[in-house]
């Protein structure tokens, strides 16, 4: 299974002015063609990929480096939200506004082997959190248009990418899930406490 031929239009990915930005095809340094090829396999990125099938996927994606310090997405952007990126090197922090101070509250920290962005690539809908290169970081791209390419020519592949990416989704929502679960036990704990120690009333 070979990955397809670029052109230079197809590197610099056009349509995405972000992920666009210096970007040049994966498959131009080798040696992160196969970082991000043995990265994609991992259960932190999408695990339902076979060795093989992940060199595909990685025909299809762009080189493309942040400073430290940049955002390199920004919570609530409608715009710009057709890739996601695959972590090589470096990392990045994920942060997302406190809806009563407004100020940014960090969430986790992302390393290699790590995708962010994936949601807004599948459903094009607004960056759900920021994230801010915590060093220098170097990451692969897949745009929305490079992934039609790979419909298109791959759909096996493809689809397999697809269920990958969703698995990654669910199992977010499921954790989610379970966290608000343990934060409605401990709000219940908390106000029986608070009730046992208010004074009766008489």
């Amino acid at each position: 299974m070979q990955p397809p031929s670029h052109d230079a239009n197809d590197a610099r990915s056009a349509d995405d002015p972000q992920a666009g930005r210096g970007a040049r095809p994966l498959t131009s340094s080798p040696a992160l063609a196969e970082l991000a090829t043995e990265l994609l396999v991992t259960s932190a990125a999408i695990g339902e990929l076979s060795a093989d099938e992940a060199a595909c996927v990685v025909g299809y994606m762009g080189l493309v480096g942040y400073p430290a310090g940049a955002t390199v997405l920004r919570e609530g952007d409608a715009g710009n939200t057709s890739y996601l990126l695959l972590i090589l090197s470096g990392e990045v922090t994920v942060e997302t506004a406190d809806p009563v101070t407004a100020t940014q509250v960090p969430i986790s920290v992302l390393g290699p082997g790590n995708v962010i962005g994936e949601m807004g690539l599948i459903d094009g809908s607004p960056r759900s959190a920021s994230c801010i290169a915590a060093t220098p970081l170097q990451a692969a791209g897949l745009t929305r248009k490079a992934l039609q390419r790979l419909i298109d020519e791959q759909p096996k592949v493809a689809a397999r990418l697809m269920v990958g990416l969703c698995k990654r989704l669910a199992d977010r929502l499921r954790g989610l899930g379970e966290q608000l679960q343990i934060y409605s036990r401990l709000n219940t704990t908390l106000q029986q406490q608070l009730d046992r120690l208010a004074p009766r009333s008489r």
